[in-house]
């Protein structure tokens, strides 16, 4: 262990929420996701300007966090992803793909009103990033999407009969892309299990879905919308 010499007379501070310390860090386990979040909070408040995100590029050049993240059995950068992974999982932060002549990045954002408002607006094409970034739009193939018996097959498992009646069942509580979406994200986090998808869906229907649809807004227009079936004790009037 490398010895601390204590904090000089003069430094400078980084502002984290106090929710932070109350409701975040008893919940993580990963060091590695405690580290990135960290450092994106302290990148973010040395940020200028609207709106404040940082990208996977800026924080994989980030020496003292890639150094923090060296150790274990995976890579400094497979340690990245992993801890980018959980936090935008878990709500901490917010994330979006981005496209900037030709190539993805990956963006980041704080998950709080300015950072959900922002979201909202990148992804209505309202707001253009620096650097010529713009949202990615997929392709249109004319082709309807998969159903999602056969999204989770291709890219979870296997279809039980179980599985098969919890996707009916989420199939019926939340909006047609949520289901959708929500197995994207998982195979995306390298969360492969149905307890997962359903940890997101139910995340969704209490905080919100971060695609700008709040759920504060949807109360306005069916207040009885996300009350319905499995999960409807997730959901606060």
């Amino acid at each position: 262990m490398n010895q601390f010499h204590g904090f000089p007379a003069r430094m400078e501070f980084t502002s984290i929420p106090n929710v932070f310390f109350s409701s975040l860090l008893p919940a993580i386990e990963d060091m590695a996701e405690i580290k990135t979040t960290l450092h994106v909070m302290a990148q973010l408040y040395r940020k200028k300007g609207y709106p404040r995100y940082v990208s996977y590029t800026e924080l994989r050049g980030d020496a003292v966090l890639m150094g923090g993240l060296r150790g274990g059995e995976a890579s400094p950068e497979e340690a990245l992803r992993r801890g980018l992974g959980e936090a935008a999982g878990r709500g901490t932060l917010l994330h979006i793909r981005l496209e900037r002549d030709g190539a993805a990045e990956d963006i980041y954002l704080l998950n709080d009103e300015p950072g959900r408002q922002a979201l909202a607006r990148i992804e209505s094409g309202e707001l253009k990033l620096a650097g010529g970034m713009s949202a990615i739009t997929p392709p249109a193939t004319g082709e309807p999407p998969p159903d999602i018996f056969t999204l989770y097959e291709q890219n979870i498992g296997i279809l039980t009969p179980m599985i098969s009646d919890q996707l009916r069942d989420a199939e019926s509580s939340y909006p047609p892309d949520w289901v959708r979406d929500a197995i994207r994200e998982a195979v995306y986090h390298g969360k492969r299990k149905w307890s997962y998808i359903s940890a997101i869906l139910e995340r969704w229907a209490t905080e919100g879905k971060t695609d700008g649809t709040h759920q504060r807004d949807l109360k306005k227009t069916d207040p009885d919308r996300y009350i319905k079936g499995k999960y409807g004790h997730m959901v606060q009037r």
